[in-house]
Parts: structure tokens; sequence; C-alpha cells
């Protein structure tokens, strides 16, 4: 137990939120999941014997865009009072986005629910703790905001040099030039 999780805390459940980004990252990156599916014994040691894993958004980016029905599990029971504590290997991986971080901050505020990473254990009734989640969350966002805009700015340049292809169309493949040849199937 920290000096910040109460009785209280613990008589409720903690939450591991689990979430990689994308299918090639849930493929490809291993010791990132089990590094997040570990969390559920270091809340256990931490004190939690009620721990709930949920990992339903794997494969789902945080950015808003699209709904993750975990994220939103997950503010319905801090909602109802059932959370002492959300657990995650970073507080970014909970949402990249103002509008759901921001939500989940409140809502854990208003029930006193505590927000867990790696790096320690935040009270969002704290100001300085509130201060410090704000700052994690807004370097999120711009993390995220600078990763589009890289991407953008490289499919930018491969246009300019015609390189650039969202599809190629039917009866087309790509060469290994980078370039387009008929389709060698002779159905084309």
């Amino acid at each position: 137990m920290n000096s910040k999780s109460t009785t209280e805390h613990l008589a409720r459940q903690d939450y591991v939120y689990v979430r990689q980004s994308s299918p090639d990252q849930v493929r490809n990156h291993q010791e990132s999941r089990r590094r997040q599916y570990a969390l559920q014994k270091h809340a256990q040691e931490l004190g939690w014997r009620d721990v709930v894993v949920i990992d339903e958004d794997q494969g789902r980016s945080g950015g808003g865009t699209t709904v993750r029905w975990g994220f939103e599990r997950l503010l319905t029971e801090v909602c109802e009072g059932k959370v002492g504590a959300v657990l995650a290997l970073e507080i970014s991986r909970l949402a990249r986005n103002g509008r759901e971080w921001h939500t989940l901050m409140e809502f854990c505020g208003v029930v006193g629910t505590l927000l867990m990473d790696e790096h320690g254990v935040y009270d969002p009734r704290l100001t300085n703790d509130r201060l410090l989640l704000g700052m994690k969350s807004a370097m999120a966002e711009m993390e995220l905001s600078t990763l589009r805009q890289r991407s953008h700015e490289a499919r930018k340049l491969k246009a300019s040099r015609g390189e650039y292809y969202s599809s190629v169309a039917v009866g087309y493949v790509r060469n290994e030039g980078s370039g387009l040849d008929k389709d060698p199937d002779e159905c084309f």
C-alpha cells in the first residue's frame, strides 16, 4: 500500500487498462503486451485483491476517432463508484485526446478513484497530482499530433515525387521501383 491508497480504495476494485494502438502492435510487440498484463500482479502487490483487466480495446487507437468499448466500460464503472484505482502501463495509454482524458480525470476526482502507472499514484482530487496528470495528458496529445504531422508531411513528399499511392487501380500492380505496372494476370 502507498500513502495515497486508503482502505476505501482497496475495498473497491482495481482496473488494469491494457491497450495497444494498432493490430500490428498487438501482433508484433509482445513485450509491451506482457508488461501490461503483468500490471494485474503489480496491483495485487499494492494491496488490491479484486483486479479487473479491461483489454477489449486492443488494436484500437486512443486518438479519439475510434469507439473504445473498454474505455467506455471503464468510465461507467468509475462513475458507479466500483473502482478504487485505474492502472495503466503509462497514463497516456488511457486516452490520447483531451476530451476523453479530462472526462476520466473529472469522474475519478468526483468519486475518489486513483490513477496509477509505473511511475506513480495520482489522486485527481489533489492539486499537484491534477497538474502533473494534466501535463502528462498534454504531452501525450502533443506526441500524437507530432506523429500525425510527420506522417502527413511524409505522404506529401512522396506524392510530390510521384511515389505515393493510396490505392492501385484494378488491372495494375506496384513494382519494385515504387511505380505501377499492368497486372500480369491474364484476366486484365
